[in-house]
């Protein structure tokens, strides 16, 4: 368990360094064992590391790819990074750890959007593309990992979970009352998009989001029951 949070800006502007921390705070008991943020331009991305898979500095996130202009923060597990990664060696990809998140981050290179259709996991994570200026985030197929958002007309902000958006004092706490519906009715079961709080969504089980520095946010889905496994 692994605790991400960042944010996007949409009028250039660069990220309010408090608003780091305060989010930093709020994830610190989902990882223990590191910490970090990275600032680009109008992105920031922070994690919290709880280490599992290759336990040296190398696993340290945020994490970037060998070009520089991915950067990836990941909170899971992928079970078949052993067999990628030796696929994406082949194709001339290039490692310096043995984690599962540089193995995610070297597929978004290799396939795009379309590498978590052969992640098999359980998932959360985000990558900015420095040159597209664009934000990607997904969540695994079952929904298992946690990963929530919340935007606002300047920025977007995501994190593991609601109290680190909370914490930046950015968003109204108004309960949605759909969402408290659920929450009463259905054994504590919120579905996604919803929450407990109007401002604050869910990503959905088996969704990609793509947000620009521009505002533009689409979500779609990227499997279902019925997918075929890509080749």
């Amino acid at each position: 368990m692994c605790g991400l949070f960042g944010a996007l800006s949409f009028d250039g502007n660069a990220i309010n360094a408090e608003h780091a921390v305060s989010m930093s705070a709020r994830v610190a008991q989902r990882g223990p064992d590191d910490k970090g943020e990275y600032f680009d331009g109008p992105v920031m991305l922070g994690h919290r590391r709880l280490a599992i898979i290759d336990l040296s500095a190398a696993g340290h996130q945020p994490m970037q790819d060998s070009s520089e202009r991915y950067s990836i923060v990941f909170n899971g597990t992928i079970y078949n990074y052993p067999e990628l990664r030796t696929t994406l060696i082949d194709k001339g990809y290039q490692f310096k750890s043995q984690s599962d998140t540089e193995v995610i981050i070297n597929a978004y290179a290799c396939w795009g959007d379309a590498c978590v259709e052969r992640l098999h996991g359980m998932f959360a994570f985000a990558i900015w593309d420095s040159k597209q200026q664009n934000l990607f985030l997904a969540r695994d197929r079952m929904g298992i990992k946690p990963l929530y958002y919340a935007v606002l007309a300047r920025g977007f902000y995501f994190a593991s979970n609601p109290q680190a958006l909370l914490a930046t004092g950015l968003f109204a706490t108004d309960i949605d009352p759909v969402g408290l519906h659920h929450q009463l009715s259905l054994h504590a079961v919120i579905p996604a998009p919803r929450t407990l709080i109007k401002s604050i969504k869910k990503c959905r089980p088996a969704f990609h989001v793509n947000v620009t520095s521009g505002g533009k946010l689409t979500e779609k889905r990227y499997w279902s029951l019925m997918a075929k496994r890509p080749a």
